[in-house]
């Protein structure tokens, strides 16, 4: 096989993301046993860092999942819904959709609450769902992929304990690019991955995890092997993970992290992103007939989803991300299934623009130039 045929593309979709090629790089570097001393030097540093990214204090456990942060997710609903118990699952958008999904497999007693794509959490309705389902654990989307809504997680953890359930959070697309504030969240787990805004190839899913959910998944039987997150964190705590790692990821993230905190700065790279969420909003008020979908006070840092003009196809945005293929970008023509049916229902369709992760103010103005005259034709 040849592979001088695999195009070296910038990628600007959702995940996975760009990665720079000092991390490309650090794939070479010597492969590890995962049960040797070798280990804590790469996974050490890196889960201690991961949780000073997440500002979150030392009780707070960081568990790293072999998979995507869809591992990590489904394990919370295994470990912490008990099968006599109702989980509340809230959607804005595809991921929230996913994470419903997950508690109706594994035979959870799953009830849905789910808002119109490009809608953030109504607090009112939220509260007459709580209080009509008594669940003992709420799923909702911090930041969802799909539409680019960003939901207020201090305000709706606050409202869940109030009724006395805990807050199971899917923070897969914002995680290392905005500031997040772990301890005073009110969330008892928090999910996230290596392929989005930690700007790593995927492979890891990562879940932080209060004391309070330990205890809590102590109590629930039936949690699996890999999904069982009082197992998991066996190995946790040796700065391990639980079954056979990918060591070329593990030396990434490794250089990685550090970077994040000793390079480029952590307050810095939350700064670039918002940055970068202001060149994206700038450049879609430019564009007749565009408009940002998601409301204003809840749109992401990281991804900007876009209302196209009426009549605008799906099949029109393929070819636009052809034509920037052949500029040497990857342009995201919108969520699949979204837009599918989007159009069966004569609504305007939607591109997303992914700004994310160790992609640059420069390198995003560059690829803006590229696409406008691709929209506009």
């Amino acid at each position: 096989m040849s592979t001088q045929d695999f195009a070296d593309l910038q990628l600007f979709i959702t995940g996975p993301t760009f990665i720079r090629p000092e991390i490309r790089e650090a794939g070479l570097l010597p492969e590890f046993g995962h049960r040797d001393s070798e280990n804590v030097k790469r996974f050490g540093p890196a889960m201690a860092g991961l949780k000073e990214l997440a500002g979150c204090a030392d009780d707070f456990h960081v568990i790293l999942f072999n998979g995507s942060g869809s591992n990590a997710m489904e394990a919370t609903v295994r470990s912490l819904v008990a099968d006599d118990e109702t989980v509340l699952n809230v959607s804005v958008g595809a991921f929230g959709d996913l994470y419903h999904k997950m508690a109706v497999v594994n035979g959870k007693k799953a009830v849905q609450l789910k808002f119109e794509a490009g809608q953030a959490i109504d607090m009112g309705k939220l509260e007459a769902a709580l209080a009509e389902h008594k669940p003992a654990c709420v799923t909702f989307t911090h930041n969802e992929t799909s539409t680019g809504v960003m939901n207020d997680m201090q305000a709706i953890c606050k409202l869940i304990r109030k009724h006395g359930a805990l807050p199971l959070v899917d923070g897969v697309s914002i995680f290392g690019g905005a500031k997040l504030d772990l301890s005073a969240s009110g969330a008892a787990t928090y999910a996230t991955s290596t392929q989005k805004s930690l700007a790593l190839p995927a492979g890891f899913g990562i879940l932080f995890a209060t004391p309070e959910a330990i205890e809590k998944a102590k109590t629930v039987k039936n949690k699996g092997f890999a999904t069982d997150i009082v197992g998991q964190l066996g190995r946790a705590s040796k700065n391990q993970t639980l079954t056979t790692p990918n060591t070329t990821l593990a030396n990434q993230m490794a250089v990685q992290i550090d970077y994040i905190l000793h390079t480029e700065g952590i307050d810095n790279r939350f700064a670039r992103h918002l940055k970068m969420q202001g060149m994206v909003h700038d450049f879609v008020a430019s564009l007749p007939g565009f408009e940002l979908l998601a409301p204003a006070g809840h749109r992401s840092p990281t991804v900007t989803a876009v209302r196209v003009p009426a009549g605008m196809s799906v099949a029109q945005l393929k070819k636009v991300k052809e034509a920037m293929r052949a500029k040497g970008y990857l342009f995201d023509p919108g969520y699949g299934k979204l837009n599918t049916d989007l159009e069966e229902k004569g609504q305007r369709v939607l591109l997303r623009l992914g700004h994310m992760g160790d992609v640059t103010p420069e390198m995003l103005e560059s690829y803006l130039v590229a696409l406008k005259p691709e929209l506009l034709k």
